[in-house]
């Protein structure tokens, strides 16, 4: 799967990414994914002990991994990369060769940085398509949360429809390589 990169956002500063380790990764995950802003990543009453769980059974998935996003060094980002054909959408849309699913998720910061999370989706994306058997890039954010699909949108994302998972309903969307490059000016390194 993806192999550990680095990304640079010459007004933001540098991403890098490394695999995330359960066992000393979920304190800090925990704070993340717990955290009200976190909403979304629907994990707001996990224990640590949850969390550690959680992440120690992505770990060991063969379809399913996590990492930790860096900034300038420092811990700021989580991402989920997954083969949507086998976790999350499986049998939920029809899946073409190279398709790669992705989750992410913003460290809660008291000082916001504007153009942040934007830069972050963006390394993200870059990240992802480092690899050079990722061609089109699925999410299926929830259909009220305005936020990421705005900069789903920004990145290239194109919504496919609505689908309904267990979970929630969420939004179907797609980007290929092209769109990502298309949407960012092929800055997105």
């Amino acid at each position: 799967m993806t192999r550990p990169g680095k990304q640079q956002s010459a007004a933001i500063g540098t991403f890098t990414v490394r695999p995330l380790d359960p066992a000393v990764d979920a304190e800090l995950v925990h704070g993340w994914v717990t955290h009200p802003k976190a909403a979304f990543w629907l994990m707001g009453d996990a224990s640590l002990a949850d969390v550690e769980r959680e992440y120690r059974s992505i770990a060991a998935h063969p379809h399913h991994e996590a990492f930790i996003g860096l900034h300038d060094g420092e811990p700021a980002f989580l991402i989920e990369r997954y083969d949507p054909t086998e976790v999350e959408l499986k049998g939920l849309y029809e899946a073409e060769p190279g398709d790669a699913g992705m989750h992410f998720l913003v460290a809660p910061t008291d000082t916001p940085v504007h153009g942040f999370t934007r830069a972050v989706i963006t390394a993200v994306m870059a990240f992802l398509f480092a690899d050079p058997s990722v061609r089109r890039v699925v999410v299926e954010p929830d259909v009220t949360n305005s936020a990421v699909q705005a900069l789903n949108k920004a990145v290239g994302f194109e919504v496919l429809r609505e689908i309904a998972k267990p979970e929630k309903d969420a939004l179907l969307s797609a980007c290929t390589r092209e769109q990502f490059e298309a949407a960012t000016g092929g800055n997105d390194r």
